[in-house]
């Protein structure tokens, strides 16, 4: 029988904040022993990076990323990597991400443009989109009224391109 209990971030434990009771400004304010003090001080020292901080391992990206990943991001990583001394991290890393999201939106345009237009339903296949049209609504009163139809023969009817076809 497995757990009844939810997955959770902290594996059931209850979440505990290490800045302590003294986070809070109301709690600093409603007094403070030296050994509070001493430790509040030292925890806010602990707060500042060190000037080589963060450190970029090459090597963690390595290893926590697929292959296949790292290979289809290969070529906005590199573009990010050459943007990235002429524009900073951030814009350079933004240009990256909207390439990419553009990349894909192309390509699926492209794709949804070829498949309508090649896989289209025709007495050659079963499957393919079929796209019916509907005639014009001629009123009383138009140049065209009376609209007759221009399908005169039964085999006009559901002929899905039979009739235009070259054999």
């Amino acid at each position: 029988m497995g757990s009844k209990m939810p997955a959770s971030d902290t594996g059931g434990a209850k979440p505990m904040g290490i800045a302590g009771r003294l986070v809070s400004e109301r709690e600093r304010l409603f007094g403070m022993t030296n050994a509070e003090r001493a430790w509040r001080k030292q925890w806010l020292k602990d707060q500042i990076l060190a000037p080589h901080e963060p450190v970029h391992v090459p090597q963690y990206h390595q290893e926590i990323t697929n292959p296949i990943r790292r290979f289809y991001q290969w070529p906005l990583n590199k573009l990010w990597e050459k943007l990235t001394p002429s524009l900073g991290g951030y814009r350079a890393y933004t240009i990256r991400f909207w390439i990419g999201k553009a990349a894909m939106v192309t390509a699926g345009l492209y794709a949804t443009f070829y498949y309508f237009k090649y896989n289209q339903n025709d007495w050659t296949r079963k499957g393919g989109w079929r796209v019916i049209e509907s005639r014009r609504a001629v009123l009383p009163g138009e140049a065209k009224y009376p609209l007759v139809s221009d399908r005169t023969q039964p085999a006009d009817y559901a002929a899905r391109g039979f009739k235009q076809s070259p054999i």
